[in-house]
């Protein structure tokens, strides 16, 4: 059951760190960005390491993972040099790994705005899209429309925090554990990447990193506070003593929401700490940890939304206005012997009681100043209670990852290399319940609907070999080889009559997939202006346990049948940077699916079905601009085209009532639904740098999404917006004992109070006895797709910083 709404309040605030340094909140879009100078000794061809050497001053940063500085527009694809450690090589993997499409979003282009969820910093990449989750943190993030067709969470990419996963062994992500206040730069990876980062990595990878103690030198309280009841006190603490770096960050978000029942409540910690334990030895502990407790509206239909987007007046379903979302409960728990009740999420109390905690370690060991090991330990344990309909999902997800590489620089033939080879292991077994929800509020639990065993492993080896051909010319090869086993068993109640007489039905699977996944790039650069990439890489994402037991009419069933989704991928791009003053990127991709997995909505509320699309195409345009036009002035776009098709896909569709006919339907041609075909973010502002207003700043924003199909039949389209947000901002520096700086800001966003769709999951097309299909007005009518975007709000915050 769900706890009682504490309404407003502070609650306690938690912790963070970051390794990482902060680097300056520059516009990056390439395909790696510049690896730092470090100051090391002179390298060593062939020195064997003696048995005892004497001690010998060695810099503090030659031990540490690299350090970003500000690149230019074409950093992200220079190829390495010789003042860079193997440590820093491998975490440059993480961050912007040569000859991949990547762009760095920084701390300075959030740090004066209120940064309510992930959402709010992700937009400022192409390739990015965003949609509503359930939850008021639990962002759909997908990259090149990876994640539009996911009905909850965050599939077919990887995410790292400070290196370490967060995306556990079945392929979930979720960013309810995301408090962007946390972080000192983003690293938004772009395209098939599993030959360096593994399974469901089909769309690409991202980073998160944490701010560095140093920069941080001290204590930061923050709160950002405005529409709706949202309030957000959080603290960051970070210092660099000796040979110990560390930061701790802690938050403490909740807010009344603007759907009727919506209400929200999340405590976040992220703390990170590097030990230089000796010369050749790094120790490095993550630790995150997130509490959410959260009502949850009932997603609505299209006409649902056009009546009444933001729910309001659905107390119950008897006196429901028009437009309320409703679901259908059991009065007994188990059957509809008893009769039915159909209720409001409020009345049946809907939401969810999650909690997340990661703990990690991390062991570095440099063999001599070219060679570095690295082993790397995760748990991370997803703890669930989600009452979302008719039924509730409960359970403990505990997992471990584990993952051993080394990194070596050096030469070959006389040409510069970096070599990488690893191997890694994870695993995650887990049994969870499905209840039925029943009438009396506070989502009142039933009887058990089903229960599941779930065992996901993963082990595997992977290599990377990057070699300067020419002082222009670098070359990356790279491949992976993975095993994935599944193994489950689930087991659906049914009960009969009023006494509930139970029967039960075993659905068994044990699977096995190996996976390989080979990659090449090359990027060139002709002169310190124009910078030239190329590359072809393959990615793959097996199904996870629980798709295997929901059929199609979102019941427990038999979808054991579900194959391993392939992409093979072809990027083109290049990045200008004719000056200081002006920066673009441009990228093309295509990229060629083989059992794409796609999911859609069902009737019952909460539940999604997976099926493959035997072929599939994806092709788009990714373009970044950065242009300071004039002193203070400065304008910045992400673009991205979309154009995702099917090119094989046969769809089977049974008529109503028992034993309907099966119909079949060809969707060769049609566009994948929940894919916008084009997305714009756009921001044109002023700072000013001197005089008595220096600090003193404000932007325009405009987000664009264009409309989409929300069905594979092509009938039916989510209708697209245009936002605009207002933002000024002040920051200045404190002359003072005790405090070092003062930052406050006030948004408007959604200026013109649009009412848009936030999110829209796919929905199942639907055929008459006749066997033709149900039209776009039939559709429209389809419940549990959508959530209503925010109308407008205002936000103002403020940051100080103590010494």
């Amino acid at each position: 059951m769900l706890r009682c709404h504490a309404r407003r309040g502070v609650s306690a605030v938690a912790v963070q760190a970051a390794l990482l340094a902060s680097s300056s909140g520059v516009f990056a879009q390439s395909t790696n960005s510049e690896l730092p100078a470090v100051t090391v000794e002179a390298p060593q061809t062939a020195r064997a390491k003696p048995v005892t050497r004497p001690s010998r001053p060695r810099s503090a940063s030659a031990g540490r993972a690299a350090r970003p500085v500000t690149p230019s527009a074409g950093a992200g694809a220079s190829t390495p040099n010789r003042g860079v450690t193997a440590s820093a090589a491998r975490a440059g993997l993480n961050q912007a790994p040569t000859g991949q499409t990547e762009t760095t979003i920084y701390r300075s282009q959030f740090d004066d705005r209120p940064a309510v969820t992930v959402a709010d910093v992700l937009r400022e990449s192409p390739g990015i899209s965003v949609k509503q989750g359930n939850g008021p943190r639990d962002i759909g993030i997908s990259i090149r429309g990876s994640n539009a067709r996911n009905g909850f969470g965050i599939r077919n990419l990887v995410i790292f925090d400070d290196g370490f996963p967060v995306t556990q062994p079945d392929g979930l992500s979720r960013s309810d554990l995301i408090d962007p206040r946390a972080y000192s730069a983003i690293d938004v990876i772009r395209g098939p990447s599993s030959a360096l980062y593994g399974n469901y990595a089909t769309g690409g990878a991202l980073n998160f990193r944490t701010r560095p103690g140093g920069s941080i030198d001290g204590a930061e309280y923050g709160v950002d506070g405005g529409s709706f009841g949202y309030l957000n006190n959080y603290f960051t603490y970070g210092k660099k003593v000796g040979n110990f770096e560390g930061s701790v960050f802690a938050s403490d978000a909740r807010g009344d929401g603007f759907i009727g029942n919506s209400w929200y409540n999340a405590q976040t910690v992220n703390f990170l700490g590097t030990l230089q334990a000796t010369p050749d030895d790094r120790f490095t502990v993550k630790f995150i940890n997130n509490n959410l407790d959260t009502r949850l509206p009932i997603r609505s239909s299209l006409n649902q939304f056009y009546q009444n987007p933001f729910q309001q007046g659905c107390a119950t379903g008897a006196t429901a206005a028009p437009g309320c979302a409703t679901v259908l409960l059991n009065n007994n728990g188990f059957n509809t012997v008893a009769g039915t009740d159909r209720e409001t999420a409020l009345q049946a109390g809907l939401g969810r009681n999650d909690r997340r905690t990661i703990v990690g370690g991390r062991w570095e060991h440099d063999f001599d100043n070219t060679t570095t090991w690295r082993n790397q330990f995760v748990f991370d344990d997803r703890n669930i209670s989600q009452p979302t309909g008719g039924t509730s999902a409960i359970g403990d997800f505990p997992s471990y990852n584990y993952m051993s590489d080394i990194t070596k620089r050096g030469e070959v033939f006389g040409m510069d290399s970096t070599t990488y080879f690893g191997g890694f292991y994870n695993t995650l077994t887990a049994s969870s319940d499905t209840r039925f929800v029943m009438p009396g509020g506070n989502a009142t639990l039933g009887r058990l609907q089903s229960n599941t065993f779930s065992d996901t492993s993963n082990y595997g080896v992977r290599a990377r070999e990057e070699l300067k051909l020419t002082p222009q010319l670098t070359a990356v090869a790279g491949i992976g080889w993975e095993t994935t086993i599944l193994k489950g068993l689930n087991t659906a109640y049914t009960y009969t009559g009023a006494a509930g007489i139970t029967t039960t039905n075993l659905t068994a699977t044990d699977r096995q997939f190996q996976n390989t996944a080979p990659e090449l790039a090359l990027v060139y650069k002709l002169n310190p202006e124009w910078q030239f990439r190329g590359r072809v890489a393959t990615g793959y994402g097996t199904p996870q346990v629980t798709n295997l037991f929901i059929v199609s009419d979102g019941t427990a069933g038999n979808n054991t049948q579900l194959q391993t989704q392939k992409n093979l991928g072809y990027d083109l791009g290049f990045d200008w940077t004719p000056n200081t003053a002006l920066k673009f990127s441009a990228t093309g991709f295509y990229e060629f699916f083989r059992n794409e997995l796609v999911s859609q909505a069902t009737q019952v509320a909460g539940v999604s079905f997976m099926f493959n699309a035997p072929r599939s195409e994806h092709r788009g345009v990714e373009l970044a601009a950065d242009w300071k036009f004039l002193p203070g002035w400065r304008f910045t776009a992400a673009y991205t085209y979309l154009d995702q098709f099917y090119t094989e896909y046969t769809e089977n569709l049974r008529s109503p009532g028992v034993g309907g006919t099966v119909f079949s339907f060809n969707r060769a041609g049609n566009k994948i639904p929940g894919i916008s075909p084009n997305e714009l973010t756009a921001r044109l502002g002023y700072d000013e740098f001197s005089g008595a207003l220096a600090g003193l700043g404000a932007f325009v924003e405009v987000q664009w999404k264009d409309s989409f199909w929300m069905d594979n039949a092509n009938l039916l389209k989510a209708p697209g917006y245009e936002l605009v947000n207002l933002n000024a901002h002040y920051k200045t520096d404190l002359q003072s004992d005790h405090f070092k700086s003062l930052n406050v800001y006030f948004e408007v966003r959604n200026v013109f109070d649009r009412t848009y769709v936030a999110s829209a999951n796919n929905i199942a097309n639907t055929v008459q006895g006749t066997g033709i299909q149900d039209g776009a007005i039939a559709l429209a009518n389809t419940t549990n797709s959508i959530y209503a975007g925010s109308p407008r709000a205002f936000f103002a915050g403020m940051k100080l910083a103590f010494k």
